[in-house]
C-alpha cells in the first residue's frame, strides 16, 4: 500500500478522531517536500554537475541551482556564486518520494536506530539531513565519485509539533520510541 492511499484511507480519519478535529479539511496534511544540497568550499563545476545529476536521479525532477544572495567574506562566498541545488516536490512525485524515503531509504542507513523526535519542529515540519547520499536506492555506490550530503524537508499544514508528530507517525515514519 502506498503512502498516499494509506493517508487517504486510514491515516486522515484516524488523525481526525485523535486530534478532535471536526472538519476533515482541518486535518494536517503534507504540502511539499524539498530536497537540497549545498556546495562546500569546492568551486569545481564538475562537482556542481554531480550534485544536480544526483538530485535529479533521486527526485525524478530537474533541480534548481541556488546562488548566494549576498557576499560573505567569512565563508569565502561572493554574491551570485553557486552555493547549492534544490528540488521541490508536490503531488504524485512527492508521495512517491516519501514512500521511497520511509520504506526503502531509512532502512538502508547504516546503524539506523530510528529518527530523533527533534527532527520535527514546533510548526510540525520534518527536517532530516543525510550525511551520505548513498542511502537512496537510485544511487549506485560503484558509480559515485564524490560523496555528499542531502537535506530533506517535509512541509505540513500542521500548526503544532504534536499535530506534525501524529501525522508522521500515522504515515509510518520510523521514530525512536520515547523514554517516558
Amino acid at each position: 500500500m502506498s503512502l498516499k492511499t494509506l493517508y487517504k484511507d486510514t491515516a486522515a480519519k484516524a488523525l481526525q478522531d485523535s486530534l478532535g478535529v471536526k472538519n476533515v479539511h482541518a486535518v494536517p496534511k503534507i504540502e511539499k517536500v524539498t530536497v537540497n544540497t549545498r556546495l562546500s568550499a569546492k568551486k569545481d563545476s564538475k562537482f556542481i554537475e554531480i550534485l544536480t545529476d544526483t538530485l535529479e536521479l533521486i527526485s525524478g525532477q530537474k533541480p534548481v541551482i541556488t546562488k548566494a544572495r549576498k557576499s560573505e567574506a567569512g565563508f569565502k562566498i561572493r554574491e551570485g556564486q553557486v552555493v547549492g541545488a534544490m528540488v521541490t516536490l508536490r503531488g504524485e512525485r512527492m508521495w512517491d518520494f516519501l514512500d521511497k524515503l520511509v520504506n526503502v531509504t531509512f532502512p538502508r542507513i547504516r546503524d539506523f536506530r530510528g529518527i530523533e523526535r527533534s527532527t520535527v519542529d514546533r510548526s510540525g515540519n520534518f527536517n532530516f539531513g543525510f550525511k551520505e547520499h548513498l542511502a537512496f536506492p537510485e544511487v549506485s555506490p560503484d558509480a559515485v565519485d564524490q560523496i555528499h550530503g542531502l537535506q530533506v524537508t517535509v512541509k505540513t499544514s500542521a500548526e503544532t509539533k504534536e499535530e506534525g508528530m501524529a501525522l508522521f507517525e500515522a504515515l509510518g515514519f520510523p521514530f525512536k520510541k520515547s523514554d517516558k
